[in-house]
């Protein structure tokens, strides 16, 4: 099944979403890594993309499963070896996104130099907001980013802090692998990921761009 965004009257196909790690210095280090010199990125599939919100479901065997908050990006055209000039143009809009984790599946895979996929890529993995057009948000390097779980705040930070803009990233991409209408590029979150359960009800807002609910449930077989 495809899986699509609407966009500023359009209907874009998604083929792919990028997702930047280290991003945020704060981040970085409350996971003890070290500070990327160059954008650093990885995969999701489509089909883990839930557009506007929903039910995230968990895998029982997955262990600890966290929520990370992000301003998402769409590009709404193709592009190839871009300069971050070029690579602006190109976004579309902009969304909250939920990068959903497995985070004990990433460590031992990161342990045995296994890739990411299975802890990143699980349907509903990829909760995404509706996608407000790219000229409604004036500045999206500065833009406050807040998760609550629960109610309670667990992430609150802005996009000010990201380590590499959304230009930069775009372009280092797009040096890897063509940009095309619907691409996604979730631009990493901030300190403060928090690990979810069954019955979690998560509520995120970026001002301006809008916000993202979901509840929590067990996956069942």
């Amino acid at each position: 099944m495809a899986h699509t965004l609407d966009v500023d009257g359009q209907t874009l196909t998604v083929s792919k979403i990028v997702c930047m790690a280290r991003n945020y210095a704060e981040h970085a280090k409350e996971l003890g890594h070290a500070l990327p010199k160059e954008p650093v990125y990885f995969l999701k599939p489509p089909s883990c993309l839930m557009p506007g919100g929903g039910e995230i479901r968990m895998p029982t065997d997955a262990g600890r499963v966290d929520v990370e908050t992000e301003l998402a990006v769409v590009v709404g055209g193709t592009g190839r070896d871009l300069t971050p000039v070029e690579a602006a143009e190109l976004v579309a809009g902009y969304a909250v996104f939920f990068d959903i984790t497995g985070r004990d599946l990433q460590r031992a895979a990161a342990k045995e130099g296994n890739p990411w996929t299975a802890a990143k890529g699980y349907d509903t993995f990829g909760p995404i907001s509706p996608v407000v057009p790219a000229r409604t948000v004036p500045d999206p390097a500065d833009l406050d980013l807040r998760l609550r779980v629960n109610g309670t705040v667990r992430q609150d930070s802005n996009t000010k802090h990201m380590i590499f803009k959304i230009p930069e990233t775009l372009a280092a991409v797009s040096r890897v692998m063509a940009l095309e209408p619907g691409d996604v590029l979730a631009t990493g979150t901030p300190e403060g990921v928090w690990p979810i359960h069954p019955g979690d009800v998560l509520d995120a807002e970026i001002p301006g761009v809008g916000g993202l609910r979901c509840t929590v449930a067990a996956r069942k077989p």
